[in-house]
């Protein structure tokens, strides 16, 4: 029997496992059919449709800004599988409000909705509002999960077991994300709000079942204030040269991520002329990709933690972006008729060279990306390894939520969806600097050893 068979058998595993498979699958089932939905039914403007996918991508980052500090500092004082347990029964309430605002939106109940912000006042319907705020809570879970997901595992595992384990949660994980991203762009929207409530209701059932991950570490005091905790929790982790420069890498990483998925739902509309269908393979493709480029940069470097290459990685993600741009520029766009569907999308000849340059952004992307989160889990002491996520998340979603204001702002000035895709090859080029500091960071890390 092999380690991956014994542990799929296992109650040290199996209740993790699946409460994290069903909880990406949710988030990306939500997610994506809330965005596709509003896009190709609600709105019929190409500067409405892309103010309203960054708006949705920014309320869902922005809790990670906001308590990644707190979730960190829970999960490494605090038992890992009772808060797992009560942000899953959280989950039911907040999946009922997002069920409730897709139920509405589809039977056509507009209701005008005035939401004042002291400065401004928004004007939105209920329906609108509940799926926004649906998509906050979940971001508000998704926070403080997330440094449980890469904490517990020691905890539960036996050291030869700890890869095996890792290995699963993240293939898992990559297939909840592609299931519910298919599902959201092909199944009815009345279908989804129905199963992202049954989801919920099973992810809380089987995260009652995860054995109790007691904190390792002396207990300390938990500081609450949110603004100087977050800027502790920072300066705390970043004073390792290797762990600031891939922490910064990692961010500037996740802000053209976020500027390219803002973009793609709109851009398929209105450029590619595609359905919705196109749009959610685009994201499956993205998807897809990444998890090749990791698989592919552990091949290469056969298992040793190492970022070099990183800055090669990035560029030729910013070459695949131009590539992107390119067929996107030229693309053949229908004069009158339906949005393409998928069979149609890919009988244009253009699709092919579209897909694979989006197919190679992935691939590079996740090449990048992958050994940097290594840094995070490698360099630190298993203690600290919670907290050390946690202040990654606050970077990183303080860079994303940056991403998706930028994208926010370019489509208030008018810059066209295509355009802002090219703009995301020049941000390439910073990560590349960010990710050769830490080449040279990690070398020097080397030679004093």
């Amino acid at each position: 029997m092999t380690i991956t068979t014994h542990l799929m058998r296992t109650r040290r595993f199996l209740p993790l496992f699946c409460t994290q498979l069903l909880n990406a699958f949710n988030d990306n089932l939500y997610k994506t059919a809330m965005v596709l939905f509003v896009v190709y039914q609600v709105y019929n403007s190409e500067e409405a449709e892309g103010m309203f996918s960054a708006v949705a991508s920014g309320l869902f980052i922005l809790p990670f800004f906001i308590l990644s500090a707190l979730a960190g500092q829970l999960a490494d004082m605090r038992d890992k599988a009772a808060i797992i347990r009560r942000v899953k029964l959280c989950e039911i309430g907040l999946m009922l409000i997002g069920a409730s605002g897709l139920f509405l939106a589809w039977r056509g109940f507009d209701l005008p909705l005035s939401i004042p912000l002291g400065f401004a006042t928004i004007d939105t319907t209920l329906p609108i509002a509940l799926m926004l705020l649906a998509l906050f809570l979940t971001g508000v879970q998704s926070t403080f999960l997330g440094p449980i997901k890469y904490a517990i595992l020691p905890q539960h595992l036996r050291k030869d077991e700890v890869l095996a384990g890792t290995g699963l949660v993240e293939a898992g994980t990559y297939v909840a994300i592609l299931t519910g991203t298919i599902l959201a762009g092909w199944i009815p929207i009345e279908w989804a709000a129905g199963l992202i409530i049954v989801t919920s209701l099973v992810g809380y059932v089987t995260a009652r079942q995860v054995p109790s991950a007691p904190p390792l570490g002396a207990i300390e005091r938990i500081d609450r204030h949110i603004l100087r905790s977050s800027v502790a929790l920072i300066r705390r982790t970043m004073h390792d040269r290797q762990i600031y420069y891939a922490i910064l890498a990692i961010s500037f990483f996740w802000t053209i991520g976020a500027v390219l998925f803002i973009q793609f739902p709109p851009l398929a509309k209105n450029v590619i002329s595609a359905s919705k269908e196109v749009a959610s393979l685009f994201l499956v493709i993205f998807s897809v990709g990444v998890a090749i480029g990791s698989v592919a940069v552990n091949h290469l470097l056969k298992g040793k933690v190492s970022a070099r290459f990183a800055p090669f990685s990035v560029i030729v993600m910013a070459g695949f972006v131009v590539a992107f741009w390119f067929v996107a520029r030229i693309w053949p766009v229908p004069t009158e008729g339906p949005l393409l569907d998928v069979p149609q999308f890919l009988a244009v000849p253009m699709a092919y060279p579209l897909l694979g340059a989006l197919l190679g952004i992935a691939i590079a992307g996740g090449m990048f990306v992958v050994p940097l989160y290594a840094f995070l889990t490698t360099r630190v002491a298993p203690e600290q390894a919670s907290r050390t996520i946690a202040a990654n998340n606050i970077v990183n979603s303080g860079a994303m939520v940056g991403g998706a204001l930028l994208a926010m702002a370019l489509t208030a000035v008018g810059l066209e969806i295509t355009d802002q895709v090219l703009m995301s090859a020049g941000m390439c080029l910073v990560s590349c600097w960010l990710a050769r500091r830490l080449v040279m960071a990690e070398r020097a890390a080397e030679a004093s050893t």
